[in-house]
């Protein structure tokens, strides 16, 4: 799934299109790289520090402590956001604005890994694709 159109034709089909959300698509390896601990830039600027990173085949996911910048609250950022990683500076560049992450569903440290938590996160991410 490389175009918008792509998408598009999945998220009008069965649903399948929340498994694109949840699979990273940068070409970087990224069972070889530890991503815990990289900066994470926004398409309008930083939003904090990689906590957490998964790499489960169609449900990976990163968990971003933003600092300072949403009063130390933590966010979830499904796989397929993250643009590109530049592991020689440790930062992941998502393809999603500040305001796009800040008005995302509120982490809930209890239930990040909950299938119906994670299905709003996702339906929020891919309705924006």
């Amino acid at each position: 799934m490389d175009s918008r159109s792509d998408r598009e034709h999945m998220r009008s089909g069965s649903g399948a299109a929340t498994v694109d959300v949840w699979t990273f698509s940068t070409d970087l390896d990224l069972g070889t790289v530890d991503l815990t601990g990289f900066s994470v830039e926004a398409t309008d600027g930083g939003i904090g520090k990689i906590d957490e990173a998964t790499y489960e085949a169609g449900g990976s996911y990163l968990v971003v402590d933003t600092g300072p910048w949403i009063f130390g609250k933590k966010v979830l950022l499904p796989a397929g956001v993250v643009d590109r990683v530049d592991a020689d500076t440790e930062t992941v560049f998502v393809n999603r604005t500040k305001d796009e992450i800040k008005n995302a569903p509120e982490f809930d440290e209890n239930a990040y890994r909950d299938e119906t938590y994670r299905g709003r996160v996702g339906e929020y991410y891919d309705s924006r694709f």
